[in-house]
């Protein structure tokens, strides 16, 4: 299982990589785009142009901050075989209904030929998650989980 966390460690890892790669390369267009407006008679026209891609560019710094988060946050995870068998960040959980990486909110991964759901413990699922321990169950959503392992 250890080798397996760590997959699934790495996958969110290339999942927070990408979104700062994208915000980073959508900053660097916004003020390009601000940097190539040029003044014309219509002053209106070029600060609003301005305007907007300063809107763009802090839209983009407020989404790489939150990457910047989930990175750091991802960093403090131990991938390390769960000792306690309590559901806890860092923990990878079966569940009749689908199997759950505690970590942060990184949707579907595939590893091993299986799909895992990245949740975070401040999702709704995270949350209820988090304490349980193998032949523990809950309900979200009308929709019943009965845990069958924590690693």
């Amino acid at each position: 299982m250890t080798d397996l966390k760590a997959k699934l460690h790495s996958l969110c890892l290339n999942y927070v990589q990408q979104k700062i790669g994208n915000a980073g390369e959508a900053i660097a267009e916004a003020q390009q785009a601000a940097n190539n407006e040029t003044k014309s008679s219509a002053g209106d026209k070029y600060e609003t142009g301005r305007a907007m891609a300063q809107q763009e560019t802090d839209r983009n710094m407020a989404q790489l901050n939150e990457a910047n988060k989930l990175k750091v946050a991802l960093n403090h995870i131990n991938t390390a075989p769960n000792t306690t068998g309590i559901a806890d960040v860092g923990s990878l959980v079966t569940t009749d209904n689908g199997n759950f990486y505690i970590a942060i909110s990184a949707g579907i991964l595939q590893a091993d030929g299986d799909s895992y759901i990245a949740v975070s413990v401040a999702s709704p699922i995270g949350a209820l998650l988090k304490g349980k321990r193998k032949g523990n169950e809950f309900a979200l959503n009308g929709k019943k989980y009965f845990l069958t392992g924590v690693y």
